[in-house]
Formats: C-alpha cells, structure tokens, sequence
C-alpha cells in the first residue's frame, strides 16, 4: 500500500525542499511523540519533562492529534513554514467549513474531542482564540526550550542535500530522503501509512519538509485539495559519551561545566535540576549556567513558570566534536 503523487513537468520544477524547520508540523508531530512511549532514547528524556509540566487545558489539545490515525489537518497550515507566528495566524484564520470538516473527520473515528470542540466547528471567535492560546502554550512548553536542537538538526539535514539541490537533481534528491519515499519518474510512492490512493498534483507542487518529531515514516495531509506537503523524519544522531571524549569536553570546560553541557544535551532543565543532575547547589550551578550562557554554549527562556536552560548550536557542535578526540 501506498500513497502515489503524480507529477506533470510543472511540478517537477517546483519541487522545493523546505528552507527552515515548521512550527506547526513540529508540534503536531511532537503531539503525537507525547501520546506514545516509542523512541525513548531519542524522546524519552523530553516526553519525561513535557508530561510533567504541561497544564490540563493545554493537554486537551493533543485530542486534535491522536498519536494514530487522522488528526486535524487545520493545525499544520502551510504558512507555519514562516514561522510560529505565521502558522498560528493562519490556524486563527482557519474556515469555518475546514474547521468542522476535520473536526467531523476526528469525530467519525470515535476520538474523543475537547469540551469546546463543538463550538470550534462552528467557527466561534472566542472558541477559535482558545485553540491558538492552546497551541502557544504547547509551543512554549514542549518546543521551545528544544527548538535550537531541532534547528541544528534540520540545517545538517538539509546541507546533507545541498549538492543535489545545486544540480538540480531533484529526482536524485526524493530518492535519497528516506526508504519511505520511492521515486518513479513521474510518480513518488510514500510508503508506511497504511493506505493506498493516488494524488494528482496538477501543477501544485510539492513542498518537501524534514521534521525532527516525525518517527519512522514520512506523513502528509489527507485531503488531496490542501497544499501537498510530504513529511519524513530527519535521521537522529547517536549519544556521544565515549570515555576520550568526555575527558577532553573535561579538560575544555571543567567536569562541572561538561556535565551541565551534557545534562541540557536533549533537554531543557531548570536551575534546580542541573544542580540534582551534578551534585553541586543551585548557585554553584547558577554560576556555571551563566559562564556557559556567555561563551554561546548554553541559552535560557521562560516556558510558563520554569525557566529553561538548552543547548545552543554551538555547544552541540562541541559535543558532537568529541566523536574526534
């Protein structure tokens, strides 16, 4: 079984790999991650916190995105790919006719949808403000204090490609995403949904779109009118904690300041946690946060109550950089 996406020569010239990583997708997809307890030495650290500090009313959005079959398509508008506050604009503008559509759609799966979810397919303003405060608070809790790390993995992954998108190979460039994406001039086969239909693109396009959240195979929407984006899962780096490299991260930084940098490796972690992790007091952390936060390493921002500590792209780089030593 399989997805067949049919292009005409108009859309082989405007196949267009994604520029940047999608707020919208990355939630959504990060929604369905919190929903399961798979991929737990790529996630489970992340799910462990994200559980543990997301508020009920927030958690009620994550009944839009069940972790298995359809989910809203309304919550991955195509301007999300121009970041956060475009995708959530887009997601307050959403017709009226797409918002009870996809809530039917949920509905006719048995799924069991929020209390407001009623008002929101007829296209309540307050109901419709309520789902985009929803999904900020999402945003700012599950995402935000990762969003360098999904950031970094996404520009690696799209350098990885950059020669074929030199050349203009973009047929060499679908045969080389993911094992789920089997191109046949003029047709591309994505595998792994469990269904079999057929999408005529006539002159649309194609967005192509790697996501950090996504697991195992690639994902699109389900209503063939929508614009056709496909979705696959960037390839997750190894844990990099062999015994030279760590003692030269210790050599570099000290233990204290190599230990910290390991702990908010795949996770934001507040002050108090950091502390735990090490075994040093909150200030002696406190101090050691903030000689990381200047030299680029470390960045901090307020996910509701908590304030986060995560990895910059620059520590990653040094972190990844022990592989070498």
């Amino acid at each position: 079984m399989a997805v067949r996406i049919h292009f005409t020569d108009d859309d082989l010239a405007q196949i267009r790999l994604a520029q940047a990583p999608d707020p919208m997708w990355e939630a959504l997809l990060s929604m369905h991650m919190l929903q399961t307890d798979t991929a737990s030495a790529v996630f489970g650290g992340w799910r462990h916190t994200v559980r543990r500090r997301l508020t009920a009313p927030v958690g009620a959005l994550l009944r839009l995105a069940p972790p298995v079959g359809y989910s809203a398509d309304f919550l991955t508008p195509a301007a999300g790919g121009s970041g956060l506050d475009a995708g959530v604009g887009a997601l307050l503008s959403t017709p009226r006719q797409r918002l009870g559509h996809d809530l039917v759609e949920l509905a006719r799966a048995g799924r069991r949808l929020p209390s407001w979810a009623r008002l929101l397919a007829d296209g309540d303003k307050d109901a419709v403000r309520h789902l985009g405060r929803l999904h900020r608070h999402y945003f700012a809790t599950a995402l935000a204090p990762w969003w360098s790390r999904v950031r970094s993995r996404f520009e690696a992954e799209r350098a990885a490609h950059s020669r074929y998108l030199a050349d203009g190979d973009l047929g060499g460039l679908l045969n080389t995403l993911h094992p789920g994406l089997v191109w046949r001039r003029p047709v591309l086969e994505v595998t792994g949904l469990g269904v079999d239909r057929d999408v005529h693109l006539d002159g649309r396009g194609l967005l192509v779109l790697p996501s950090y959240f996504c697991w195992r195979s690639p994902t699109l929407l389900k209503d063939p009118a929508l614009p056709c984006v496909v979705v696959y899962p960037m390839p997750h780096e190894t844990a990099l904690s062999t015994a030279n490299g760590l003692r030269s991260l210790n050599a570099l930084l000290g233990r204290t300041r190599a230990e910290i940098l390991e702990s908010v490796a795949d996770r934001g972690v507040t002050t108090t946690e950091l502390a735990h992790d090490t075994g040093v007091s909150p200030a002696t952390a406190s101090h050691h946060v903030g000689i990381l936060r200047k030299a680029g390493l470390l960045s901090t921002c307020r996910a509701g109550r908590a304030v986060l500590h995560t990895v910059t792209p620059l520590g990653l780089a040094l972190l990844d950089g022990r592989a070498g030593h």
